[in-house]
């Protein structure tokens, strides 16, 4: 590979790609003439020196050296490690234009892709942009010309860890001891075996304070290991789990059984969960979305409620509070049976999960029978076109998709308005990942 020319030079940046970069475009003069460049650390309407990082065939990469003329949307990051973590791509962006610039992401999307476009634009869903992270993993490296052990994300360059010393986006709990994190793991006899450590919060116990560590290692822990393990648990008022192989080797070391669980106060819903299951990131904006995606589907005691992709069953026990019945389903066995928990800790006899591959044929599944008045979707990034081919959607009145990619939503909503005759009657993001790129979203669609 040819080397790349260091030289700083100057760009006007334009947009905001989809991963919170600046675009621009090179001089019709000089190297490349017109050829697009992704710039970390630039906002629209600003000129810059930058250096380039990357080259690809059809777009360069550079990072700014130099602000010469500033978007009046610029602030100063928050973290000191901003510009070199990966965890964050827009904490240079004032928090209010942040959002506004998902939803332009999501509208693009649905017109560029589904060639759709909403009837109305919601008002985005917001929380708190700050502590908000309870769920994530840390890499974790031993690198011996620092003379220790660096926990915390990827830098933008994913081939190395950030030798971080806080994070202001996690939880103040974790996020405030990342240096704890990393002395611990250093002074451990098996430093150089643990590749990773997750993170899960839920509410506080008397036990502990509702975060849970789990401790990826790929050799067995000494005693003299886990007896550090364990005082750090006690001292921090952690939870504390060993992963020696794949997510069904996990296992408790303190304390014997931790009770992990989070609250739903406004619908009295307790949810339970194991320490690598999925729950949405942030607690209070997930409340919120809850509530928006109850209202817009109209739910009434006559209603059944159809909700795929349901895990540990995050909307399906709201929904059972105000519906007449909701049937859950879930390709992961773990979460269905934990789903079935939920529904019956909580008393909704009215709420049914079921386990299903919904990206494979359906005809034989006994709940694709029963008619439905509303149905619910949060699938993954791929989006749930596969499942969406083969419902039957002629009684159903409403449908809420929620989304955490605007590409698969904008695809599946093209083909429910073009090719099953639906009206996207509402859109809008929700900021699930504040200071990130992240587009999280909410679509309505109608008769």
């Amino acid at each position: 590979m040819a080397r790349i020319d260091q030289t700083p030079f100057d760009l006007e940046i334009t947009d905001l790609s989809h991963d919170g970069r600046g675009v621009a475009r090179r001089p019709d003069t000089g190297a490349s003439p017109g050829k697009a460049v992704f710039v970390a650390g630039g906002l629209p309407g600003e000129r810059v020196r930058v250096q380039q990082t990357g080259r690809q065939r059809s777009f360069d990469e550079a990072r700014v050296l130099e602000v010469l003329q500033a978007s009046p949307d610029r602030v100063d990051p928050r973290c000191a490690h901003f510009g070199t973590c990966g965890g964050c791509a827009l904490q240079h962006m004032d928090e209010a234009r942040q959002i506004h610039a998902k939803q332009r992401v999501l509208l693009e999307n649905l017109e560029r892709i589904g060639h759709v476009a909403a009837n109305m634009v919601l008002d985005p869903l917001v929380d708190s942009a700050w502590g908000y992270r309870r769920k994530g993993r840390f890499s974790v490296r031993r690198v011996e010309k620092k003379g220790k052990t660096l926990v915390g994300f990827r830098e933008q360059d994913p081939r190395f860890v950030a030798d971080i010393s806080e994070c202001h986006a996690v939880l103040p709990a974790i996020g405030g001891r990342i240096g704890a994190l990393s002395a611990l793991v250093d002074s451990m006899d098996a430093r150089r075996d643990i590749p990773q450590i997750e993170f899960i919060a839920g509410d506080a116990t008397d036990e502990f304070d509702g975060v849970a560590l789990v401790f990826r290692h790929l050799q067995p822990l000494s005693d003299a290991d886990r007896e550090r393990l364990l005082a750090f648990g006690r001292e921090h008022r952690f939870a504390i789990f060993l992963q020696p192989g794949g997510v069904d080797s996990v296992q408790a070391l303190w304390p014997a059984e931790p009770r992990l669980a989070f609250r739903l106060p406004q619908w009295d819903i307790t949810l339970r969960f194991e320490p690598l299951d999925f729950i949405q990131v942030n607690a209070g904006l997930n409340g919120r979305m809850i509530a928006r995606a109850i209202e817009l589907l109209e739910v009434g005691p006559g209603d059944r409620v159809l909700d795929l992709f349901c895990g540990l069953g995050n909307f399906t026990l709201p929904l059972a509070r105000v519906a007449g019945e909701v049937v859950g389903v879930e390709g992961d066995a773990g979460l269905v049976r934990r789903a079935r928990g939920n529904a019956a800790l909580n008393g909704l006899a009215n709420a049914s999960v079921h386990a299903a591959d919904l990206a494979r044929d359906l005809r034989g599944e006994p709940w694709m029978r029963a008619g439905f008045s509303r149905l619910l979707l949060d699938p993954p990034r791929s989006g749930a076109i596969e499942v969406l081919k083969q419902l039957p959607l002629e009684g159903i009145g409403r449908i809420v998709y929620v989304s955490c990619h605007p590409g698969s939503l904008a695809r599946d909503a093209g083909y429910l308005v073009k090719e099953r005759g639906w009206t996207l009657q509402a859109a809008g993001v929700m900021d699930m990942f504040p200071h990130t790129a992240h587009v999280e979203s909410i679509a309505l669609f109608t008769r």
